[in-house]
C-alpha cells in the first residue's frame, strides 16, 4: 500500500486580538529544545507561519493521528511563548507580512517584488509515494482534471485583509501569482519532466527545480508525488480526507498507466478555469466537471470523484472514511462556510480567528 504524508501551513497569531505574530523563529526554537518532536517543525516564507510535516504513513487511521499530534504540539509550543496557531489559509484581519530571513528568501524578494511581501497564505500538501520518475510522470499527466475538485474540498480562505475576498480559496488566487504556478501541459515522461523543469530554471524567472510551484509535482526531496492544491484545512479530518483522496487518484492512475489508458487532453487554459471556479465557489456553488469541464453542481462533482477513485479506496480500506467526511462536509461545511458563518453569528474578524484556533486542535 502506498505511503502517504501531509504537510501543513499554520498560522501563528496573537490570542486576544486575532492578528498574525512573527513568532515562528522563536517557536522553531522552542520545539527544538523539545526531544518529543525532532524535525517535526519548519521555518516558511514569513514569520507569521510555522509548518509541520508527517511521517510517511500507510494506513490513514495513523495518519490521522499524527497530524493530530502535530498541531497539538504546534499549539503547546506555541501557547509557552503567549501565541496561538490556527489553521487558516488566509489571516481574515489585516497583515503587513515579515518576511523570514534567508539568503534565499531575500533573492525572492528582490526577484518577485510586492508579491512576496504580501503573500501570507497557508496550504496542505500531499506526498504520496510512487515507484519511479516514470510512474510519478504517468501519475501527473492523468490526475489534472481531477486537482480542482480537491481545491473545492479543501477551501479554508474567504477572507483577505479584513474583507470578505468573495472566494472560497483566495489561497489559490494569491499563490497563483508565482510565475511557475498553476496546472501544466502532460509531460508525456520522466525525461520530459525533468527537461520542462531544466528548461524553466534556464530561463532565470525561477531559482531552482523547487520554485516549478505546480499544482502537482514529483518532490525534490522524496520518491512522491505531491499535490499542492489544498488550502490548509480547518479540521483535522478534512487534511486527512484530502490525503486518501490523493492517494486514491495516484493509485488509480497509476493503474491507467499500467493498463495502457491514455492521458486526458485537457487544455491548460481550461484546467485553469476549472481551478477557478473551485477556488470561487468551493462546495457550495458549481464546480467544473472533470470529464466535460462544463458545470454540475458541486455535490455530484464530488461524487465523480469518489466513484472515480472508489476501487483504490476501497483497496486500502478507506471507502467509509472518505464516504463519512465529504458527508460531513456536504452538509456542514468546510472552511469556507463555517468562517463565514462564524462572521454572520458573531460579528467580528477576532472572534472568527478565535473559534477557529479551537477547532484546528479539535
Amino acid at each position: 500500500m502506498r505511503t502517504v504524508g501531509v504537510e501543513e501551513e499554520l498560522l501563528l497569531v496573537d490570542p486576544e486580538t486575532g492578528e498574525p505574530k512573527a513568532f515562528s523563529a522563536a517557536v522553531l526554537a522552542r520545539a527544538a529544545r523539545d526531544d518529543a518532536a525532532p524535525g517535526v517543525f519548519e521555518k516558511e516564507l514569513y514569520g507569521q507561519q510555522l509548518e509541520f510535516a508527517t511521517r510517511p504513513q500507510a494506513d490513514m487511521g495513523a495518519l490521522g493521528a499524527e497530524i493530530l499530534r502535530c498541531r497539538e504540539e504546534a499549539a503547546r509550543h506555541s501557547e509557552d511563548l503567549g501565541c496561538a496557531v490556527v489553521a487558516l489559509a488566509s489571516s481574515p484581519l489585516p497583515v503587513s507580512p515579515t518576511l523570514t530571513t534567508s539568503e534565499r528568501y531575500a533573492w525572492m524578494e528582490e526577484r518577485y517584488g510586492l508579491p512576496v511581501q504580501e503573500q501570507l497564505v497557508c496550504g496542505c500538501h500531499v506526498h504520496v509515494a510512487v515507484d519511479s520518475d516514470e510512474e510519478g510522470v504517468a501519475v501527473l499527466d492523468r490526475i489534472r482534471p481531477w486537482l480542482p475538485v480537491l481545491t473545492a474540498i479543501s477551501t479554508n480562505s474567504p477572507f483577505w485583509q479584513g474583507r470578505d475576498s468573495g472566494y472560497a480559496s483566495y489561497r489559490t488566487q494569491v499563490w497563483t501569482r508565482w510565475p511557475s504556478a498553476g496546472p501544466t501541459e502532460p509531460f508525456g515522461s520522466a525525461e520530459g519532466y525533468h527537461r520542462r523543469v531544466a528548461d524553466m530554471v534556464a530561463t532565470g524567472a525561477i531559482r531552482d527545480e523547487h520554485m516549478a510551484y505546480f499544482d502537482a509535482r514529483l518532490s525534490d526531496t522524496y520518491p512522491t508525488v505531491e499535490v499542492r492544491v489544498g488550502d490548509v484545512c480547518l479540521h483535522a479530518d478534512t487534511a486527512l480526507l484530502l490525503a486518501a483522496l490523493v492517494r486514491g487518484l495516484v493509485e488509480t492512475a497509476a493503474r491507467q498507466w499500467r493498463s495502457g489508458a491514455g492521458v486526458p487532453g485537457h487544455s491548460v487554459s481550461l484546467l485553469r478555469l476549472a481551478g477557478w471556479q473551485a477556488a470561487r465557489s468551493g462546495l457550495d456553488g458549481p464546480l467544473l466537471d472533470p470529464g466535460t469541464l462544463r458545470p454540475r453542481p458541486a455535490r455530484d462533482v464530488v461524487a465523480a470523484l469518489l466513484d472515480h477513485v472508489g476501487d483504490a479506496l476501497a483497496d486500502s480500506g478507506d471507502t467509509d472514511l472518505a464516504r463519512d467526511t465529504v458527508a460531513r462536509l456536504v452538509k456542514h461545511g468546510n472552511g469556507a462556510r463555517v468562517q463565514r458563518e462564524l462572521l454572520e453569528s458573531t460579528g467580528s474578524l477576532r472572534d472568527v480567528v478565535a473559534e477557529c484556533v479551537i477547532h484546528t486542535k479539535a
